[in-house]
């Protein structure tokens, strides 16, 4: 076996996300099962570097994990010609530019979502890529989740016959931040710094939706403020500008709907914090992160509508769970390894800059729709 060394730039690693899911669980974890495997002899063994505003947090993170590499100059480090790939998961707002500064510095770059703040700088991001031959990934990680594989296993089996409708619900009550912390950064809620739930989350449906059941061809949202006032990370107040929670339909090619609500003012009463009903002609399915349940055509009940009297059985113990079947890892680590895999073993590849800009073009058409009060096709988009 040959090993070979990736250095990674990770930008935003101070970060929940950075953190947890793309620094910890998915580079340190490569690392911890001995490199990544290419299978052709060569075992990639991916060298953080470690990026960020607050040089104290990053110090203590790099002590924290055994890391030798971080710093807060991201210039400096994308002149250093040793580092191989870019990975961006700090503020939307900054993001468009460190990309287009990455790419200028050929660098292959493997960003989170949104890739930037509108359409126009989300195309050029894909096509500046393009022109400078690097290759590009964004981070799609509902994808992988184990509820989703089941789903998709539905799918590509036929089970649903004719799909019909999709039904998404997403969301839980994230604190106000007055006399408990919020579990999210303040700028989320803040439109001036890109914040919105219709910028964070129209673009996980666009890929979930495109990927699954075909290109979303209409979008009609309404996206609004629910709490109009929150506390900053200083617990001062501060005027909640951007929307916090949205409401869309979704037309796919083919004739599937698919309605979603997206939330951050919602208590959860239900099984897991993100759900799809999909209902076809020949069964129906509800999928979450990790589980997902069924109901086929044959042993589909007959409910009957009596307000007078109370039930006498439960809804949900008449379906059926799907097995696991297999081992499921980390969807953010599996993503990682296909796209370093894509990068140093010329695999297959199709989540890029491009894909990316589909699910800006996602958030940017629910926002118009929701000023305009109007349903919105969504044209398809090309380099």
């Amino acid at each position: 076996m040959t090993r070979k060394t990736v250095r990674i730039a990770m930008n935003g690693v101070t970060g929940r996300m950075g953190y947890r899911q793309h620094l910890v669980r998915s580079i340190l974890a490569l690392r911890e099962q001995g490199g990544l495997d290419l299978g052709d002899g060569t075992v990639l063994w991916p060298e953080p570097i470690l990026l960020g505003r607050r040089e104290h947090a990053l110090k203590a993170l790099a002590e924290q994990h055994g890391l030798e590499h971080w710093s807060t100059d991201v210039d400096a480090v994308l002149a250093d010609d040793s580092v191989d790939i870019f990975f961006d998961a700090a503020m939307t707002s900054g993001r468009e530019e460190v990309l287009k500064k990455a790419i200028a510095a050929g660098k292959h770059v493997y960003t989170e979502k949104p890739t930037a703040v509108g359409l126009e700088g989300a195309i050029e991001l894909a096509r500046l890529a393009r022109e400078a031959g690097v290759k590009s990934g964004v981070v799609q990680d509902k994808l992988f989740l184990p509820g989703l594989l089941k789903l998709k296993r539905l799918i590509d089996g036929g089970f649903f016959g004719r799909i019909l409708s999709v039904r998404g619900e997403f969301g839980y009550w994230v604190f106000e931040g007055d006399w408990q912390e919020a579990q999210r950064p303040s700028w989320n809620y803040r439109a001036e710094d890109g914040g919105g739930i219709v910028v964070d989350m129209f673009p996980h449906w666009e890929y979930v939706l495109h990927e699954l059941f075909g290109r979303v061809t209409s979008v009609n949202a309404l996206a609004t403020t629910h709490v109009p006032t929150r506390w900053d990370e200083d617990g001062k107040p501060y005027a909640a500008t951007a929307d916090d929670s949205a409401y869309g339909i979704f037309e796919i090619e083919g004739g599937v709907v698919a309605q979603i609500n997206s939330s951050w003012d919602v208590r959860v009463n239900r099984d897991e914090l993100v759900e799809f009903q999909v209902d076809g002609t020949e069964g129906s399915a509800v999928a979450g992160l990790r589980n997902c349940r069924v109901q086929h055509r044959s042993a589909t009940p007959k409910p009957v509508w009596n307000p007078d009297l109370p039930a006498t059985y439960s809804f949900r113990d008449q379906w059926q769970e799907v097995p696991d079947n297999t081992e499921f890892d980390n969807g953010f680590k599996v993503q990682w390894e296909l796209f370093l895999k894509h990068v140093y073993a010329g695999a297959d590849y199709h989540w890029d800059l491009l894909a990316g800009a589909r699910g800006v073009q996602m958030a940017e058409l629910g926002l118009k729709s929701s000023a305009e009060g109007r349903r919105l096709d969504v044209p398809e988009i090309s380099l």
